[in-house]
C-alpha cells in the first residue's frame, strides 16, 4: 500500500546548524504515527519542513502527499491538498471568538453547507466549545485553546492531521481527554501524524512509533513493540529496570557516606 505521506532523505538546516540528518518516514492511511524525542531533537522541524513553514527547506530530499510532491510548496498549497497542522503551543486568534477562530480554519472553503456540519461535529468532539463560542479565545484555559486549535484544523477537512505536542502544559485529566478525541478523529477516518514527549500516551494511542535523537531517527516500529522496549520504558516512559535500579541504589549508600 502506498503511503499517505512519505518522506524520503530530508535535511532541514536553521543557519549553519543541522535540524534534521536524512529523515524517511512513512506515514499509512488511517494511522497513527508519533514522532518521540527529547527536547531539541528535531521533532517540530519535521512538521514544519513538510508545511513549507522553514524557508528554502529540505536542503535536500523529498516530500510527497498522496503520491504528489509537496516539497517546495506554499502552505496554502500544501494545505488545500488535504494536510493540517496544529502547532506547538495552539497559537489560536485571542482578539478572535471562538466561532471566529474555527471560520478562520474553513477560508479556502467554499461549502457553507459543509461548513455547517463541521461545527456540529467538532462540538461533538469538543462540546466546551459551543458554550463558548462567542467568547474570545485568548480568555480559555489552556486545555480549551488546545481544543479549539484542534478544532480549526479540522475544519479544512483534513486527510492528514499534524499535532504538535498537544498534551504541553496540560493537566492529567485533559491530557487523557485530548488523546482520546484524537483517537476518536483517527477512527472516523482522519491518518494522524503526533509529535509528543509524553511517550507513555503517544505509544498507547498510536499504531506506529519512531523514536528521534539528534535529528535523525534511532528506533521506528510497532507502537506496542515499542512499549515493550526495556530501553524505551527506561529512557522515555520512566521505567528503570532492575539492573539500573541496582545501580541507582548503590551510587545513593555511596553518596550517604561521603
Amino acid at each position: 500500500m502506498e503511503p499517505l505521506l512519505e518522506i524520503k532523505n530530508i535535511e532541514t538546516y536553521y543557519g549553519l546548524i543541522y535540524a534534521i540528518r536524512g529523515v524517511s518516514l512513512d506515514v499509512e492511511k488511517g494511522s497513527i504515527t508519533a514522532i518521540l524525542g527529547n527536547n531539541g531533537a528535531g521533532k517540530s522541524t519535521i512538521l514544519k519542513t513538510v508545511m513549507g513553514l522553514i524557508e528554502d527547506q529540505p536542503d535536500k530530499g523529498s516530500i510527497f502527499f498522496m503520491g504528489k510532491t509537496i516539497h517546495g510548496k506554499d502552505t496554502e498549497v500544501i494545505v488545500r491538498m488535504g494536510i493540517s497542522y496544529v502547532p506547538e503551543g495552539r497559537e489560536v486568534f485571542e482578539e478572535l471568538t471562538v466561532k471566529e477562530n474555527l471560520l478562520m480554519g474553513a477560508y479556502t472553503r467554499k461549502d457553507k453547507s459543509g461548513i455547517r456540519e463541521d461545527f456540529e461535529r467538532i462540538y461533538q468532539h469538543f462540546p466546551v466549545l459551543r458554550d463558548r463560542e462567542s467568547q474570545w479565545a485568548g480568555t480559555l484555559s489552556g486545555g480549551e485553546q488546545q481544543m479549539l486549535a484542534i478544532g480549526r484544523a479540522l475544519m479544512t477537512r483534513p486527510k492528514l492531521l499534524m499535532l504538535d505536542e498537544p498534551s504541553l502544559g496540560l493537566s492529567p485529566m485533559l491530557v487523557s481527554e485530548i488523546f482520546n478525541i484524537i483517537k476518536e478523529i483517527n477512527r472516523q477516518g482522519v491518518t494522524v501524524l503526533l509529535v509528543e514527549q509524553n511517550a507513555r500516551m503517544a505509544l498507547g494511542i498510536s499504531h506506529f512509533g519512531l523514536i528521534l535523537e539528534n535529528g535523525r531517527f534511532v528506533m521506528k516500529g510497532k507502537s506496542k513493540d515499542l512499549m515493550e522496549d526495556k530501553d524505551v520504558q527506561e529512557f522515555y516512559m520512566g521505567v528503570r529496570s532492575e539492573e539500573s535500579v541496582k545501580g541507582y541504589q548503590r551510587w545513593k549508600r555511596k553518596k550517604r557516606w561521603r
